[in-house]
């Protein structure tokens, strides 16, 4: 019995054992499976390798062109040597892997030009192309001389942001004057304000915009120019403009009642039918409705647009009017007797068009954008860099989903 009793604590004993190592080896392998990571040095430190390897490869690179220039390596005497070497200089070079010095060589009988890097260029041209792109996307320029020094340990000057801006503003304005179709079905048209300094004074400049909807449905930016108010002059210079770079007819054109774009419309386009911006009608109703009362009376103002035709629109004005005058708002009164039927041509349109063409909307979308990237500039130097800003964002837009997608059905059932 004690033999039997002596093994069974023994037996005891070693199992404690075993699953105290057990726990001990479980322990260990959890203790051993986390490590300690540093991440913000570790990229540093793969930023750094990344640089060197640059640094290193196109100064291999550069040797490369002083030996085929000097037809000999470095201390190799052969009867084909052209020069020989004076030793280098030292220059830096901003690139997206941060900022490398290269070792220029430098050649006694032979100019060494290289085709790597061009002459003066101290930035890599993704580099000058991430500049501008920061600056058109609505980056101020002084986030812009943060976020340079934070990469690549330089800032950039604002006058090195405004030389890079001159090139690609060149492109802008070869997109600017670009041909247009001889035909747009409808034409979009709208000023927009921003400011300007001039001779110490904070003035208004204006840039007036153009969209059109070709014939297979899409939306283009057809024109952007530069006009000092909207006044005839104005309007008469932008549709100069834009027929003088092919387009002929317009059908239908849409846009807020300014008196001098309707002067200039008849003279260049007067074949075109003239929509009133719907909602631009609304506000200017219920700019003279008490607050109280602007709820109801734009309920009432939608009832008229909802309607099946032209006649019923123009019997639901008549009721509208007459509902008005019995609330006493007699200048609202007036001005839906006078003007509503100026945002009625839209229902000699097909049906399917009504809802996209009777305000508008597509270019209040591009305004909203205009004005959220005009806002971190705040006064501009002179209208020129006002107008090469907004031309930049609108190119930028109109290769983005607002331009590449289908906006309205153009068949046959529906073309008109």
């Amino acid at each position: 019995a004690k033999s039997v009793s002596f093994g069974q604590e023994t037996n005891a004993k070693t199992g404690k054992e075993g699953l105290q190592m057990e726990s001990n080896r479980e322990t260990a392998k959890r203790k051993g499976s986390f490590i300690a990571v540093d991440e913000l040095e570790l990229r540093s430190h793969v930023a750094e390798v990344v640089r060197q390897n640059v640094e290193e490869t196109l100064n291999a690179l550069l040797e490369a062109e002083a030996d085929a220039l000097c037809q000999a390596r470095r201390y190799e005497r052969n009867p084909q040597r052209a020069s020989t070497r004076a030793g280098h200089y030292k220059r830096d070079l901003q690139t997206k892997a941060g900022t490398v010095q290269l070792k220029m060589p430098k050649l006694r009988h032979v100019p060494f030009e290289t085709a790597i890097i061009e002459r003066y260029r101290r930035r890599e041209s993704s580099v000058e192309e991430a500049l501008v792109e920061m600056y058109l996307a609505g980056v101020s320029v002084r986030r812009v001389e943060d976020i340079t020094e934070a990469l690549w340990g330089n800032r950039v000057s604002p006058s090195t942001i405004s030389d890079l801006n001159q090139k690609i503003f060149k492109r802008i304005e070869t997109w600017r004057q670009r041909p247009l179709e001889t035909e747009y079905p409808y034409v979009f048209v709208d000023g927009i304000w921003l400011k300007r300094s001039w001779g110490g004074e904070v003035q208004n400049v204006s840039v007036l915009v153009a969209v059109g909807v070709n014939n297979a449905g899409y939306r283009e930016i057809l024109g952007v120019a530069e006009g000092c108010k909207e006044d005839s002059e104005s309007w008469r210079q932008f549709l100069r403009y834009l027929r003088g770079r092919g387009l002929e007819r317009i059908k239908f054109l849409i846009s807020d009642k300014s008196i001098g774009l309707l002067e200039a419309l008849s003279e260049f386009y007067p074949a075109a039918k003239w929509q009133r911006c719907v909602v631009h009608f609304y506000r200017n109703v219920l700019h003279a409705v008490p607050k109280g009362k602007a709820k109801s009376v734009a309920l009432m103002l939608k009832a008229i647009h909802a309607q099946e035709d032209k006649a019923a629109a123009r019997q639901k004005t008549t009721e509208v009017v007459v509902k008005l005058k019995s609330m006493r708002l007699e200048k609202a009164a007036r001005i839906v007797e006078s003007g509503c039927d100026e945002t009625l041509s839209y229902y000699e349109f097909p049906v399917a068009h009504w809802r996209n063409i009777r305000t508008n909307n597509p270019l209040e979308r591009l305004n909203r954008e205009i004005r959220r990237r005009t806002r971190v500039v705040g006064s501009f130097p002179d209208g020129h860099a006002a107008l090469m800003l907004v031309s930049a964002r609108l190119r930028y837009m109109a290769c983005q989903k607002w331009g590449t997608q289908r906006y309205m059905n153009m068949n046959q059932e529906n073309n008109i």
